[in-house]
């Protein structure tokens, strides 16, 4: 029988320079889940929503969503909304990893249902350890829902 292919990971995130410090700190941290990137919240809805990762089902969808809340074309918290709202999508774990400080986008992202709100750190060295805790507790310690079918 042939291995399971590893379940990506989804960054939705439309800072280039976020998204390659994102990388870096997944590969010093041993993270090595295929990494997809969508650049703004349609990119990521039409990712999400495609027939192919729904079809065999929903095997196709990521491990761990990482949601970028200030995103061109569709929020973040307009993305969380509609991830929710659909049977396929409402149980995808979802972090919100966002430069955002506004105590109404935490409460916001808790109620629309986000699993857990993440400050990006600006310091390099604190933002690969937030990365390798989120690594070690999304990829190694949760047990992920099953795909729904």
């Amino acid at each position: 029988m042939p291995p399971v292919p590893e379940r990506c990971i989804l960054l939705v995130e439309d800072n280039q320079d976020d998204e390659a410090l994102t990388r870096r700190a997944f590969a010093k941290n041993n993270i090595t889940n295929p990494l997809v990137v969508a650049h703004d919240g349609a990119e990521a809805l039409d990712y999400l929503f495609d027939d192919k990762i729904h079809s065999a089902g929903g095997s196709g969808l990521p491990l761990l969503t990482l949601l970028d809340l200030k995103l061109p074309k569709i929020d973040g918290l307009t993305v969380l909304r509609r991830l929710r709202a659909d049977p396929r999508t409402r149980l995808l774990p979802i972090v919100i990893l966002t430069s955002s400080g506004e105590q109404q986008d935490l409460i916001e992202g808790y109620g629309l249902g986000a699993n857990s709100y993440i400050r990006k750190p600006v310091d390099f060295a604190q933002f690969m350890e937030a990365v390798r805790q989120l690594g070690l507790y999304w990829l190694v310690l949760n047990s992920p829902p099953p795909p729904v079918a």
